[in-house]
């Protein structure tokens, strides 16, 4: 099974391509609000550095949070909309083991169907002027 995962928590951004629980590939970069610019790149190169097409990827981990709200919900968007357009499960998960969790979810066919993140506090945004 070909997984893809998300770490879109923090200024430095992680993406990686395994089989099975064997790290493929991994890639981490300085992304911080450039996240939105550089994400779906990031994926595009990773794949085609590994000849795979997005045909290949049999289902999507990202990690759950908490983290940057921006991030989260950046990479939710991107990961969500990767399986529901590639009709491929998504789960998330937190805490240091977040990829073989996810991967182990995968493997018993659980889907989230829309992978919602938690972002560990009220969300920090502009409150309106009126």
């Amino acid at each position: 099974m070909l997984v893809v995962t998300f770490r879109t928590d923090k200024p430095e951004a992680e993406i990686g391509l395994f089989e099975d629980q064997a790290k493929t590939d991994y890639v981490t970069w300085q992304a911080h609000r450039e996240l939105s610019n550089t994400l779906l790149i990031k994926l595009k190169e990773l794949l085609e550095k590994n000849n795979k097409t997005w045909a290949d990827v049999e289902g999507v981990v990202i990690y759950k949070g908490p983290g940057s709200f921006t991030g989260l919900r950046i990479g939710f968007s991107v990961a969500n909309t990767i399986a529901y357009s590639e009709a491929i499960p998504v789960v998330s998960s937190s805490g240091d083991a977040w990829i073989v969790e996810g991967i182990e979810r995968l493997k018993t066919s659980e889907n989230e169907k829309v992978a919602l993140p938690e972002y560990g506090g009220e969300a920090n945004t502009t409150k309106p002027r009126k």
